[in-house]
């Protein structure tokens, strides 16, 4: 029978996230890939409980999460029935739905249709009565935002989620979609977009400013480039490397000579600053004000053991911030 570690709260580091109630963890677990039909229930597991003995109490889901879509829930479902149920208070929970997950004209986007059906499944793949905080997954040029901000309206109104938020919006579809929101008498919560050390485009863009004058959290995903923030590419394409497998997300074509040379002179500095190069690149996106946590994937227990670590070094001194941003523009 599973005990959590009597200690996983106390090395963990807990950020205010926006204007609001709640503390995320400075990492939280994504279940995109390595938590689906594909991988030995007993691996995901073993990376769920052990992410959660190390204070880890946010899990990232979506409805098309697996692969195959649906499994990474299932799996999920599985380990809080087994493991996780008399923890559930103290677990954040979140899932999502505007990715293709069912045929038909209902089954992707953002309509209200989709929104409450997707989140009616989720909550039967986990086994949930609710989900903490469901997220609007991408932007719906097609579909009115009113109606998109209703169905997250209606989610939190009907019990079936605490909190909502948005991902993958720009700042002047995420101004509206907050504001909309908060004429609804719903806060958002939460705003999930991409961002890390090869992709900055959130600051470029004006969205953390916005999310910090709004009140609203952000939780970035793909913190290390899916791994080429890592030195898992020095030395040429590993057979067992997302790049190297099947991965639809992290070609060959994204490991360039120029990528990987930037990243073994970042893990020249992360290595003078006593850090590896994945812990230096997770510490600079939480250098943003209005980041409270960032996602991390995994394929084994020991990867989110080393990223939990790098709460051991969190700042920053000027010049190494000017010689990663030398490094990063050249």
């Amino acid at each position: 029978m599973y005990r959590a570690n009597p200690d996983r709260y106390d090395s963990m580091i807990y950020n205010r996230c926006g204007k609001s109630g709640i503390r995320l963890p400075f990492l939280s677990l994504g279940l995109w890939h390595n938590f689906g039909g594909e991988v030995p229930f007993e691996k995901a597991r073993e990376m769920v409980l052990g992410a959660f003995d190390l204070g880890i109490t946010h899990f990232d889901l979506a409805n098309n999460y697996g692969p195959p879509a649906g499994s990474a829930e299932e799996t999920f479902g599985a380990i809080l029935k087994k493991d996780l149920a008399p923890y559930r208070d103290e677990l954040i929970i979140s899932s999502k739905a505007g990715y293709y997950m069912w045929e038909g004209p209902y089954g992707e986007w953002g309509s209200k249709k989709n929104l409450i059906a997707s989140c009616d499944q989720s909550l039967k793949r986990m086994g949930l009565d609710y989900v903490d905080i469901f997220y609007h997954h991408r932007p719906d040029p097609d579909t009115p935002l009113e109606e998109t901000m209703d169905a997250l309206a209606t989610l939190v109104r009907q019990g079936k989620a605490l909190y909502v938020g948005i991902s993958n919006y720009k700042s002047a579809e995420a101004r509206k979609a907050i504001d909309i929101l908060a004429e609804m008498g719903v806060h958002c919560l939460i705003h999930q977009p991409s961002y890390s050390m090869f992709n900055r485009w959130v600051e470029e863009d004006g969205l953390l400013d916005l999310l910090d004058e709004k009140g609203v959290g952000a939780i970035c995903f793909s913190p290390l480039a899916q791994g080429l923030l890592t030195s898992r590419y020095f030395d040429g394409i590993p057979a067992d490397s997302r790049a190297g497998g099947s991965s639809k997300f992290l070609t060959p074509e994204r490991v360039t000579p120029e990528n990987v040379g930037k990243a073994k002179k970042l893990h020249e500095i992360a290595a003078a600053r006593g850090q590896s190069l994945s812990q230096m690149a997770l510490a600079w996106c939480l250098r943003q004000k209005a980041v409270c946590s960032l996602i991390i994937g995994a394929s084994r227990l020991s990867q989110i053991e080393e990223n939990v670590g790098a709460a051991a070094h969190l700042g920053f001194t000027e010049d190494e911030l000017e010689a990663i941003d030398s490094i990063l523009n050249g």
